[in-house]
């Protein structure tokens, strides 16, 4: 069974070279090399054609992508998988806390990609992991994941154009004072670690919007609850910026925080909105806090 991903568009335009169409219909460079030296193949009405073949109106091009191969460091595994939607391109996942997006030096194995490998692999599909959009391990909610790597060039370009939407619930340390801000402050690699970031004037452009939701008080500390959009997404963000700001979330020891109160960064992914990446349907995404924030919240007092 020929497990490979393809597409199919009907030409449009008379005259019109097969390359000069592919390159409308979003088919990379890159994919197009890949097409024609790693097991893909470009069909017109059902007959293999290059991409100089003249296209007429109507004409049927199907465009078979070459199977995908994991990289060494991506094991595959099996493991439970949160799975809040899925279809034959993107895979939309309710992610744990304590759990990797991608394996790292610290963490190598039992990673969100590797146990996608794994899902991908009992599914018969010829794929591998590419990551749309990335938590921190101890960050909950949603994440997406392109089945291949055409989807991931799309949803890239669809990021690049602001045209994918995060909000994010934190709890921060102190009451924050405005009740709606933005924080326009660039991001950069600290000198110092190889790890942690920090707001510098060498750094990336970063730009996150702030709403209070609720001010309060735990065992007698001043805290907030807030709601957060990331117009960019920078390594840690949130994280920093709220620090920055003198707000460091609850249990984010590395920018600030403390773990008294609860084992990670108080920080959840509960939505995610998007257009398809091949049919232009608005999808939105929802996810409820997790227990240890919850608990925050319902233990508070005014």
């Amino acid at each position: 069974m020929d497990t490979r991903f393809k597409l199919r568009f009907i030409a449009n335009k008379k005259g019109q070279l097969l390359r000069e169409a592919l390159q409308e219909w979003r088919i990379s460079k890159r994919a197009l090399t890949a097409i024609k030296f790693d097991g893909g193949l470009l069909t017109v009405n059902g007959v293999e054609r290059n991409v100089r073949h003249v296209l007429d109106i109507g004409d049927c091009v199907e465009v078979t992508f070459p199977p995908e191969e994991r990289s060494d460091g991506l094991a595959i595994e099996n493991g439970d998988l949160t799975i809040v939607y899925e279809d034959d391109a993107i895979l939309v996942l309710d992610k744990p806390a304590h759990q990797s997006t991608i394996p790292s030096r610290e963490h190598p194995t039992n990673s969100i990609a590797n146990v996608v490998c794994g899902y991908f692999q009992q599914q018969g599909l010829a794929s591998t992991a590419h990551i749309v959009t990335r938590l921190d391990r101890d960050t909950s909610g949603l994440l997406c994941i392109a089945k291949h790597a055409h989807i991931h060039h799309l949803t890239g370009l669809a990021q690049r154009h602001g045209q994918i939407s995060r909000q994010y619930e934190a709890i921060v340390h102190g009451h924050v004072v405005q009740d709606v801000q933005s924080i326009v402050a660039p991001i950069g690699r600290k000198e110092t670690s190889i790890i942690e970031r920090e707001v510098r004037q060498d750094g990336q452009y970063a730009h996150t919007d702030v709403t209070v939701l609720k001010r309060f008080y735990f065992n007698n500390e001043p805290m907030t609850h807030i709601k957060l959009r990331l117009h960019t997404g920078r390594t840690h963000q949130i994280r920093v910026h709220m620090s920055y700001l003198g707000y460091p979330l609850i249990g984010d020891e590395l920018y600030g925080g403390n773990r008294q109160y609860i084992g990670r960064q108080a920080l959840h992914c509960v939505s995610l909105d998007m257009e398809h990446p091949l049919t232009n349907q608005t999808l939105k995404f929802s996810s409820l806090l997790t227990e240890d924030m919850q608990r925050l919240l319902n233990e508070s007092s005014a």
